[in-house]
């Protein structure tokens, strides 16, 4: 076993666990966000976390022999990166671990959604066969997608969306070389029937589907969020939604989770919420995990790794 020492703050799956608890000393956090209780009290060289715990400026500077800080998953928005970069504190990520099964957890919403299976399935189990006479679902077939952000998910999106029939369009801040419409945000928003978010959380994301963006969507559009929660104005979104000004919202994630029980937005009629759970395959959680804890551990080992896993790489 290396004398290395880590911090837990969340669990990880169970090949997982077996390879850090096998290769170092692990102290688990009582929760995701109390790992200054441990840092205080032992010398931390890796910190290790999935989506909750928080890496906060005053975690890190409780460990000053903190070397890596490594999230099981791809967002890292959850971390003080600015200041971990700056203290030499290498970050790294499992970027593309998820992009399949989320991909295929968006289009799912897509379509339960758009052929209103959630609200037939269960007229069904509450025997009321004849919801089929009140039905108005549609199919997606023809439908145009206005993606935001073609990352590696909103490209695979985009690829399973193509075979179901869809024109794809999209938006990016970066120009890419892709056999779709590449058109101004406003554009999209106006353009698509459906639109599906894949973007990461940053300043410039934050609240970027507000007032006037949603103002901006057709009012038959169904809007699909399963990157970051607070790139929407919740608000915003609510008041469209009762107003008619959006067709419907389905989501793997909210700005505030889990919701308070007086949200009004899960309950709402044309409204499908998932408990942040696209990832959560047992295949895909376990790959993030088991690549992230090898990464770490052979760092704290002085081993490279394959530059895509360091986020913070250029900036040491």
């Amino acid at each position: 076993m290396s004398d290395k020492q880590i911090l837990l703050l969340e669990s990880v799956s169970e090949e997982a666990d077996q390879l850090l608890r096998g290769r170092a000393k692990v102290f688990d956090a009582s929760s995701p966000f109390t790992g200054e209780e441990v840092a205080r009290n032992h010398a931390i060289h890796a910190i290790v976390t999935r989506g909750k715990g928080d890496v906060s400026r005053t975690l890190i500077e409780q460990c000053p022999d903190l070397e890596v800080i490594a999230r099981c998953g791809v967002g890292l928005d959850n971390v003080a990166l600015d200041f971990a970069t700056r203290r030499g504190i290498r970050v790294i990520n499992a970027p593309g671990s998820n992009a399949d099964t989320v991909a295929e957890h968006a289009l799912a919403l897509m379509l339960m959604l758009q052929r209103q299976l959630y609200p037939s399935i269960s007229a069904v189990k509450n025997d009321e066969w004849n919801f089929r006479n009140a039905y108005h679902g549609d199919e997606i077939r023809g439908k145009t997608l206005g993606i935001l952000g073609m990352g590696n998910i909103g490209k695979k999106v985009a690829k399973l969306a193509s075979v179901f029939g869809m024109k794809i369009i999209y938006w990016d801040a970066l120009p890419q070389s892709l056999p779709y419409a590449a058109l101004p945000l406003d554009k999209v928003l106006q353009q698509a029937d459906l639109i599906s978010l894949h973007l990461p959380l940053t300043n410039d994301t934050r609240n970027l589907i507000n007032r006037e963006a949603l103002a901006n969507m057709q009012n038959h559009a169904l809007l699909i969020n399963t990157a970051r929660g607070e790139i929407i104005d919740q608000e915003a979104l609510i008041e469209a939604l009762r107003q008619g000004q959006l067709g419907g919202f389905a989501a793997d994630v909210l700005a505030t989770e889990p919701p308070a029980a007086d949200d009004p937005l899960p309950a709402m009629p044309n409204v499908l919420i998932t408990p942040h759970s696209a990832s959560l395959t047992a295949r895909t959680y376990n790959e993030m995990c088991v690549v992230t804890v090898r990464n770490t551990l052979d760092l704290l080992q002085g081993k490279e790794i394959e530059e895509r896993y360091v986020f913070n790489r250029k900036a040491l």
